[in-house]
């Protein structure tokens, strides 16, 4: 009896074990569903939007102009933030508020990315912390899932003018 019941709890736990590994991979390499938060994303991600986001990208260095990912906060490691790739490393950016009458420009160290929110006067970005390390990025946002009104691949930046091109 004892030996039996042993052995249905360490199956038990191994197959816990087993497919506590296989959902760890899974999120860490492949994608999961992410709740966004706040108003730095407005108009494109709406606070309480449901979206996926998938992880391949920063691991193959995929990452381009215009996606909007997730990365660890460069104030706060315990919490992610939701923002679109202005820059990548070497690209010339501007670094003003678009409210400042004189802008400044500033190039993009190696390794990292420019980050900035789709909401320009309600955004704490790379503008506040600067740019930001590549390693931080935890996966590209390709997928609106809801509300449904709204599901679908997400929209261009409303901001596309700061992409500067030279």
């Amino acid at each position: 009896m004892l030996r039996n019941v042993l052995g249905k709890t360490f199956r038990f736990l191994g197959y816990t074990v087993q497919y506590g590994c296989i959902a760890h991979c899974a999120f860490e390499y492949l994608g999961g569903i992410v709740v966004c938060s706040g108003p730095s994303m407005e108009p494109t991600i709406q606070n309480s939007d449901i979206v996926f986001s998938e992880n391949l990208s920063r691991h193959f260095y995929c990452i381009r102009k215009g996606d909007i990912v997730i990365v660890k906060s460069p104030n706060d490691p315990k919490s992610n933030i939701c923002k679109r790739v202005i820059g990548l490393e070497g690209d010339k950016v501007c670094t003003s508020n678009p409210s400042d009458f004189l802008k400044s420009h500033s190039y993009v160290p190696k390794g990292h990315v420019w980050l900035e929110g789709d909401n320009l006067r309600n955004s704490t970005d790379s503008r506040c912390y600067g740019p930001v390390p590549y390693g931080l990025i935890r996966g590209r946002i390709c997928l609106k899932i809801w509300p449904l009104t709204d599901f679908g691949f997400l929209r261009a930046s409303p901001n596309g003018h700061r992409f500067l091109d030279d």
